[in-house]
């Protein structure tokens, strides 16, 4: 017999041809007689095994399928459609081998197939009668012998199972080796019972009319035995609710729910229409609303109400007010609707608490280094609150009640931070370096220098956590320079800080080249960093990772200015682009990072509070800070600019602005604004292959590349998007030769477009690319 149940079945009807001894030559055909018909949801299958099967019906050629009268003509090779490859077994469903034996009663339409009893041989049992499914698979005589419970659920089952296609590819092997009963044949039709109960809950129709026939039964039977609940008479409605209890097995149900939400879309919008028992009044288990989405949507209501109230109070008020909130609704940052994104107000909730706890205490310090130390042990963690609360919401009115809280808390803590810092500061006359061992201009070889515009303390810490994973992090802060604006901060942290200066003639605060009248553009600085021997890389080049380079990348400072507290939400995706710049320089071969930047901000939902500065005493005037004129003479806080203390500025008090409604501003003194971080990155030494590309040349569409490195076995290629193979433009890449490749483009509809260069490794790593356009 055959490995599998299906190859038995087809090899024991096959062989009772050698059954009929009184023929002395090869029976002219197998009669399968099933009066019970229990075979046909099976025969198809079979006959799809071998093409000598046969079946008595409706004329169908294209089915092997016909009346007595055809099928006779068939197995004598008459019908030219039809090819015999061995003997033919015609099918009888519903016909049982009693029926054919007396020719004279035998119906006339079977009579052409009564007289091959003679000249053939039937499949049938020893003692005559037609095999069944339960005698073929118990008879020991014929069948196959195998332990079948006799008991009517088993023999229903079984004949679902059968109809279902789900045992004839078991190794008949597996099947002596246990019980064929009920328990297991229903757990072949269901093999998961929870799941499928959520399959139907998600989609009722799709679910009934994909498990036609005897899944559907078996899915609606034990529905009502195990889950008490009947598919068809109580909907998905009631369903939706008995899920909602979990109660007895329900509760399985709804534990595989939380862990595979995202597989059952629809069963969210069932659970909501529910209406929780006791939700009109204060129910005494806050926890009994766990599985109730609406019950949630209702306590994230009256949360943003809350929250909106506890704006109205006081700082110390709010505070309390805040930690009171947490206790009632801390609890449903648990609940699965907190994961699926639907408790944005509890999720805020947690950073807010956080807020409340933080500021009840100020930094302390009789000097500015002992403020930072302090601002730096735990200070940022209230800005980082304040990002974080506001990064969890997005609709409109969640927004305005988060801000609310921000606001009422976190305004006039920033603002005595900002006072207690301006007023050391203003002893000390002006901001004195830290000691943090980093000076920007020693830089050693193979140092990058990363600028990232408004990189603040506390998004700093987050970013340092995120390189961890590229190697040694040091975090360390210094003071920036005085207006912390970007045209004097940039050259202030750069390693040829001490090649600019300023005089009282340079406007908006942007210094010049040292000993001479150029102004410190964005050209001028680029030339001057190339002058000093570092590499000003742009955005899209690498460099040579011997030396000492400076990139800039992210675009914080631009974004806050453009969307205010929308920096806040998408604080990460900023810095996802500082982490690919770093890891792709890192690819390069660039070991060393020093990540530094100009300034830090401040961000006040609602916006700073206004300061007033007579408009005849400033030449210029910035939200943060202004230049006064010479002949101005001002009681405010005034300092020197840091390039040129001639040129006088004056300063906001606290976290105050010159200009109404900001909600995001750099420019005064602050710690948020003043203490800006540097970031030491030090990767681990890696047999990386390095590759600089001399150059790029084209001549119509083939493109010329030199490349110069030690390493052996490079390749280049040609990419829109140098790190997706797929994008490539060329017929294929090409090896690098005596330091020379020659990369032909096809397609001359990408001539004049922008594609990029790609160096690769011996294991397809890129280790070096260049933009060129395509044609030149």
């Amino acid at each position: 017999m055959g490995s599998k149940l299906l190859d038995a079945i087809s090899s024991a009807i096959r062989s009772s041809h050698h059954g009929n001894s009184s023929l002395w030559t090869q029976a002219a055909a197998i009669l399968w007689t099933d009066g019970d018909s229990q075979w046909k949801s099976i025969f198809s299958q079979l006959q799809n095994l071998e093409g000598e099967f046969l079946t008595l019906g409706h004329y169908q050629p294209e089915k092997n399928a016909g009346p007595a009268i055809w099928l006779k003509t068939a197995i004598t090779g008459m019908v030219p459609e039809l090819e015999m490859r061995g003997t033919p077994i015609i099918y009888c469903p519903g016909v049982s081998r009693s029926d054919l034996r007396a020719i004279e009663t035998c119906p006339r339409d079977l009579q052409p197939l009564a007289e091959l009893q003679y000249r053939g041989t039937f499949w049938s049992q020893a003692n005559g009668r037609d095999w069944t499914v339960n005698a073929f698979l118990t008879s020991a005589n014929g069948g196959l012998g195998l332990n079948v419970a006799q008991d009517k659920e088993t023999q229903d089952l079984l004949l679902q199972v059968l109809k279902a296609g789900l045992l004839l590819d078991m190794p008949v092997a597996d099947l002596q080796g246990r019980q064929i009963n009920a328990l297991w044949l229903n757990s072949l039709l269901a093999p998961n019972p929870t799941r499928d109960l959520l399959v139907w809950m998600n989609n009722p129709k799709a679910a009934q009319d994909g498990w036609k026939g005897p899944k559907w039964d078996a899915f609606c039977k034990w529905s009502k035995k195990d889950f008490g609940f009947d598919p068809l008479a109580d909907g998905e409605l009631a369903a939706a609710e008995k899920l909602a209890s979990r109660q007895g097995k329900w509760l399985s149900v709804f534990e595989l729910y939380q862990d595979s939400y995202t597989s059952f879309p629809n069963i969210l919008g069932l659970l909501t229409r529910l209406t929780p028992p006791g939700l009109d009044g204060l129910f005494p288990e806050f926890a009994a609303y766990e599985t109730y989405p609406g019950a949630n949507l209702k306590f994230e209501n009256d949360l943003r109400n809350d929250l909106y109230a506890h704006g109205a109070l006081s700082a110390g008020e709010c505070r309390a007010a805040v930690l009171k909130s947490e206790e009632v609704h801390g609890l449903r940052r648990q609940w699965l609707w907190a994961r699926i994104g639907h408790s944005p107000m509890a999720q805020a909730l947690l950073h807010l608490s956080h807020l409340a706890k933080l500021t009840s205490t100020l930094p302390l310090g009789e000097s500015a280094a002992e403020l930072a130390n302090a601002y730096q042990e735990w200070g940022w963690k209230v800005d980082d609150a304040v990002i974080k609360s506001l990064a969890c919401v997005s609709a409109a009115s969640d927004k305005a009640a988060v801000s609310a809280v921000v606001r009422s808390i976190y305004l006039p803590w920033s603002n005595e931070c900002a006072i207690r810092l301006q007023n050391v500061v203003s002893k000390e006359g002006g901001f004195s370096p830290l000691s943090t061992g980093v000076v920007n201009t020693d830089a050693s070889p193979s140092t990058c220098f990363v600028f990232v515009d408004g990189l603040r303390y506390d998004v700093a810490v987050g970013l340092a956590t995120r390189l961890e994973e590229l190697g040694k992090v040091d975090l360390s802060a210094q003071w920036t320079s005085l207006p912390s604006v970007t045209a004097s901060g940039k050259a202030w942290c750069s390693p040829v800080a001490n090649k600019v200066a300023g005089t009282s003639e340079d406007m908006e605060f942007q210094p010049r080249v040292a000993g001479t009248d150029k102004s410190l553009s964005g050209y001028n600085f680029r030339k001057l960093l190339d002058d000093e021997g570092v590499q000003a890389l742009p955005k899209d080049e690498v460099g040579a990772p011997s030396g000492i380079a400076w990139t800039e990348c992210g675009d914080l400072d631009h974004y806050g200015h453009e969307h205010g507290i929308r920096l806040a939400r998408d604080l990460g995706l900023q810095l996802d682009a500082v982490q690919e710049r770093i890891a792709e320089m890192i690819a390069a071969g660039w070991k060393k990072f020093r990540i530094v930047t100009d300034h830090g901000w401040l961000l006040m939902p609602g916006g700073l509070p206004k300061a007033e500065l007579a408009k005849h005493q400033a030449e210029t005037k910035w939200g943060r800070c202004a230049v006064l004129k010479s002949s101005a003479q001002s009681d405010g806080l005034t300092f020197g600019w840091d390039w040129c203390k001639e040129v006088q500025i004056a300063y906001p008090p606290g976290i105050a602005s010159f200009k109404a409604g900001e909600e995001y501003s750099h420019g005064g003194i602050s710690f948020q604004e003043s203490l800006v971080p540097i970031i030491e990155l030090h990767v681990e030494s890696s047999t990386a292959d390095f590759a600089n590309i001399k150059s790029i040349g084209w001549r119509g569409l083939r493109c010329n590349i030199e490349v110069v490195s030690d390493a052996v076995g490079l390749r280049v290629d040609l990419r829109t998007k140098p790190a997706v193979a797929d994008t490539s433009i060329v017929a294929a890449m090409k090896a690098v030769e005596d330091g020379k490749a020659s990369l032909a483009v096809a397609d001359d509809s990408y001539e004049g477009q922008a594609a990029v260069v790609v160096v690769l490794d011996q294991s397809g790593n890129i280790i070096q690319k260049q933009v060129t356009t395509v044609g030149g």
